[in-house]
């Protein structure tokens, strides 16, 4: 795991709305870590590393509670909805060699043959991966594929030592022609005989008196 994970939390007594307030405006974070049949533990944690780390999504983080070493998923982020200031978080227990089931983002490469339209129908595929060996997202690549194409879930690369827990068939990519709606903008784009007809008859009508 790299060592930007790893962050100093410093444990928390005092609690409610008036103790998170004076927590951020020190620029940190409070939070609470449970899990594997522990009590809860409410922490506090440096405000900027936590907001590179969690740009991640599935982030785990190294924490160093009073010496002792504890890895924690990030499992929810509260933010402010106008300020997207970060208020909260919910971190899971985890330990080394353990698997978790998380959601990942699919990134799509390449470019279809044209006159093709990449339809990318599943956004995240659901695996159980190590919880130190997370990916930040999984690939499929698009380059040439033709019209009829498609890609479904255990189509898709997954990391070592991980499991596909979505529906092997779940559909991922579907690779179409032109849509109905790039054929009517086409025709739109066209004056139709009625309309041409009725320009010429209002350019040979008089204005009256």
């Amino acid at each position: 795991m790299a060592d930007d994970n790893k962050l100093i939390a410093e444990p928390r007594t005092s609690f409610g709305k008036g103790a998170a307030r004076k927590i951020r405006a020190l620029n940190k974070i409070p939070a609470v870590i449970y899990g594997h049949g522990t009590e809860p533990q409410h922490v506090t944690l440096p405000g900027h590393q936590v907001a590179l780390i969690i740009r991640k999504a599935n982030a785990i983080l190294d924490l160093d509670i009073n010496g002792k070493s504890q890895l924690a998923l990030v499992k929810d982020v509260q933010k402010d909805p106008v300020r997207q200031i970060i208020e909260h978080l919910d971190l899971i227990v985890v330990r080394k060699g353990e698997k978790v089931t998380v959601d990942i983002a699919v990134r799509v490469e390449g470019e279809s043959a044209s006159g093709t339209t990449v339809n990318h129908d599943a956004n995240t595929l659901s695996i159980e991966a190590e919880a130190t060996n997370i990916p930040e997202f999984l690939t499929v690549s698009v380059e040439g594929l033709e019209e009829g194409a498609h890609i479904l879930a255990k189509d898709v690369a997954l990391p070592a030592g991980s499991t596909l827990i979505t529906d092997p068939e779940t559909l991922v990519i579907n690779v179409t022609g032109e849509t109905a709606q790039d054929l009517g903008e086409i025709e739109e784009a066209e004056p139709t005989e009625e309309a041409a007809e009725g320009a010429e008859e209002a350019s040979a009508e008089e204005p009256g008196e």
